[in-house]
């Protein structure tokens, strides 16, 4: 099945247009049954309660809209089904995370469910040899994809600290992971990583500085394990197999590097890291002089630059991919040991 540029334009805009115009709605919904992210502990930062409930908007924009594409486009029993084992689990997540928004769960239901759906999409990848990077090892690649699948998970819900951050990041990288997939004939990445864009942009009009709304759990699980399995899924176009490992990393390297400071940074002081803390990214640009609203867009241009690098890949020759590959390895680890060396709160 051919997918064209106009038919990914459409998807595009689809979803832009739905999700911008059901976020609203989720906006009075959440109002009218009062749920609500109040700023009643010390890690808030903003001041008055803010509405929750765009994360489902976002799923219901996301799911409709793909799995209507794909109906009218091609409809066959293979697509629906590599379809539904990506969006399945997705979808999963997503419900626990609403669960989670309207509930308040403990850690471990949120990990349990991540776990499994990361087992779940490991033995879908290995048992249709649809994984990007294959170590050869059916089950270090089983362990790896589930380490990334539970970690990338846990890196949007963290991200999602400052009004516009993890949506718009989220928005650079699935825009990246188009590319790429377009550039290499993927047409299921290519759509989905095209309507995660359509939708997050459109999410944006409203969860940009000041916030109306926020995405909440049931959004940030739900992209947290979408992008994950589209970004492993992905088949880099890459000369050497380290340069193809280090796309999906370049593609999510800031909530990475964001997940990676806060956690290190509670170790050290010594309390759990899954509580919550000012001591994220955004925080510390924040603490350093930034407004709210220019601390996400830094976040985003570090995203977008990382990311360019991962569209340079495939389109080098071998020596400048391991040079571009070294020059964002070097550059992640200054700007984190920046970030690290920073005040904590």
């Amino acid at each position: 099945m051919q997918i064209s540029t106009l038919d990914y334009a459409i998807l595009f805009l689809a979803t832009f247009a739905v999700v911008g115009a059901l976020t609203p709605l989720a906006r009075k919904i959440a109002i009218s049954q009062e749920v609500f992210d109040a700023p009643n502990t010390a890690h808030k930062t903003h001041k008055e309660p803010v509405p929750y409930l765009g994360g489902v908007a976002i799923i219901l924009g996301i799911g409709v809209i793909s799995f209507l594409a794909f109906a009218v486009k091609d409809g066959s029993a293979k697509t629906f089904w590599l379809e539904t084992s990506v969006m399945g689990p997705a979808l999963i997540l997503g419900v626990i995370g609403l669960w989670d928004d309207l509930k308040n769960l403990s850690p471990l239901p949120r990990f349990i469910a991540q776990t499994l759906a990361g087992l779940f999409t490991s033995f879908v990848l290995i048992s249709g040899n649809t994984v990007g990077t294959p170590t050869s090892s059916k089950i270090l690649d089983a362990v790896i994809t589930s380490i990334w699948i539970v970690g990338i998970c846990n890196s949007i819900n963290f991200f999602d600290n400052v009004d516009g951050g993890a949506a718009g990041t989220v928005a650079v990288s699935s825009t990246a992971l188009a590319i790429l997939a377009f550039n290499g004939n993927q047409y299921l990445i290519t759509a989905l990583a095209t309507v995660t864009s359509g939708a997050m942009i459109g999410f944006l009009l409203w969860n940009k500085s000041p916030a109306r709304i926020y995405m909440g759990d049931a959004g940030a699980l739900f992209l947290g394990i979408l992008i994950a399995t589209l970004t492993i899924r992905l088949h880099p176009d890459a000369e050497t197999k380290w340069t193809s490992f280090a796309t999906p990393i370049l593609l999510l390297a800031v909530p990475i590097m964001d997940t990676s400071v806060a956690v290190l940074t509670r170790l050290r002081r010594g309390v759990s890291p899954f509580q919550g803390g000012r001591d994220h990214l955004s925080h510390r640009l924040v603490r350093a002089g930034l407004s709210r609203p220019v601390a996400a867009v830094t976040l985003w241009g570090l995203s977008g630059f990382f990311a360019f690098g991962a569209i340079l890949i495939p389109l080098t020759p071998k020596n400048a991919e391991e040079l571009i590959v070294a020059i964002a390895a070097i550059t992640w680890v200054l700007i984190f040991s920046f970030f690290l060396r920073m005040d904590d709160e």
